[in-house]
């Protein structure tokens, strides 16, 4: 049975947990209203979510699969527009998606990714020596000076990104995940993030390098009978940009502050006898970096959770709530506790769409906490965690700030 007031999923103020049991009160597939007024069908079960993702009923292509958008009724003040209207592989479905995969899986190799860990580690160590030399008892924010800078870098080297655009680019990937914004705030920030990474191509164009914009530029020079478009080819790098950023920024950002707030499991962890990887990937399941990944359409009626789909209907699927579902993690599902034996998230999604970044982000958290932390072992908050903030509630979740003591 639906529930008569459908819960409103609020971006500005609302606690993604909560708002999340609410919904799974309701059963594992209810109604939500989304940013904007729209209406969607929520999944928040583990396995329900693993059945839809990797089946052919769910589309993310609303030029094929969402009848209001084919039509042209949905209009630009709708707060998702861009997060469902760029043409890539993020947008596409069937042969279309996996054409536009194709490209993407070349430039994010085992090779190249496993290539990268030198230059991350490298990095960690600037930044971290910069931390050292801040002034002793002053506050720092490790997500400013830390956690957003190195995985912004990597990802600036990994797609080729010049120097004049980098600030530019991160400016408007803050815009991007700002779903609040107003109509004209958010069109003006897209439009010119679209126009940086047009400038992007032209500049890779003239200057090849081994970057992954080199990678897509090659492919769409030597390989027209792919038909991959200049438009698809800066889609995607839009994609990568803004997916491949923001959610390692939380990852880091959310694994630090989870360390800080238990102290057991952070000497654990510099003693020894935890591994990062298990408090990486408690992290994942515990405070997925993507709550959700607007959106999906039902290519066909179909029945999920008891209730009845119709075709062309919006669909949301709660990575956040499949990594804290009691059917899958018990009793605990809502304590941080990285010694636990199943860690089973669906943070990087499931299925085709299946995050092709994951191992670079893994790789990036590896890296970046054990230098961290082995640096500034006594380092703690230097604010009480209800003092800051949550930022990009919809999409991702992380601090506004993360300020602590570093000594």
């Amino acid at each position: 049975m639906q529930d008569a007031c459908p819960i409103a999923l609020d971006p500005e103020s609302w606690d993604i947990q909560a708002t999340i049991a609410r919904a799974r009160a309701q059963g594992p597939v209810t109604q939500v209203t989304l940013p904007g007024g729209l209406s969607a069908w929520y999944v928040t079960d583990a396995a329900m979510l693993k059945e839809i993702l990797s089946g052919s009923e769910v589309s993310k292509d609303p030029r094929q699969h969402w009848p209001a958008f084919r039509n042209g009724e949905i209009g630009k003040d709708f707060p998702l527009l861009h997060w469902v209207d760029t043409p890539s592989m993020f947008t596409t479905y069937g042969p279309d998606h996996h054409r536009l995969r194709k490209p993407m899986a070349a430039a994010f190799t085992a090779k190249r990714t496993a290539a990268l860990e030198p230059r991350i580690q490298a990095i960690a160590h600037e930044l971290v020596t910069n931390l050292d030399l801040m002034a002793v008892g002053d506050p720092v924010d490790i997500r400013e000076h830390f956690a957003y800078p190195l995985p912004l870098r990597v990802i600036n080297e990994l797609m080729g990104v010049p120097e004049t655009l980098a600030t530019p680019l991160r400016k408007c990937v803050d815009g991007i995940f700002d779903i609040t914004a107003s109509e004209q705030a958010a069109t003006a920030n897209y439009e010119e993030m679209i126009g940086l990474l047009q400038d992007l191509v032209g500049y890779r164009w003239n200057d090849r390098g081994d970057d992954m914009t080199s990678t897509l530029i090659t492919n769409y020079v030597d390989n027209p009978e792919e038909d991959f478009t200049v438009e698809e080819l800066v889609g995607t790098l839009y994609l990568t940009i803004n997916a491949g950023h923001e959610t390692s920024v939380n990852l880091i950002d959310q694994a630090t502050f989870l360390l800080l707030t238990n102290p057991d499991h952070r000497n654990d962890v510099l003693d020894g006898s935890l591994s990062w990887d298990a408090v990486i990937e408690e992290t994942l399941r515990y405070k997925s970096p993507a709550v959700h990944v607007p959106l999906r359409y039902a290519v066909h009626d179909f029945a999920l959770g008891g209730v009845a789909i119709k075709q062309g209907e919006l669909i949301l699927v709660s990575y956040a709530g499949a990594g804290r579902d009691p059917k899958v993690h018990g009793e605990s599902a809502n304590r941080f506790d990285p010694t636990r034996s199943n860690k089973d998230h669906l943070a990087f999604g499931w299925g085709a769409h299946r995050c092709v970044g994951a191992p670079l982000a893994r790789m990036e958290a590896r890296v970046a906490l054990p230098a961290l932390f082995e640096r500034f072992p006594r380092m703690k908050l230097a604010v009480s965690p209800d003092e800051l903030g949550i930022a990009n509630g919809f999409i991702a979740q992380g601090h506004n700030r993360l300020p602590v003591l570093l000594r």
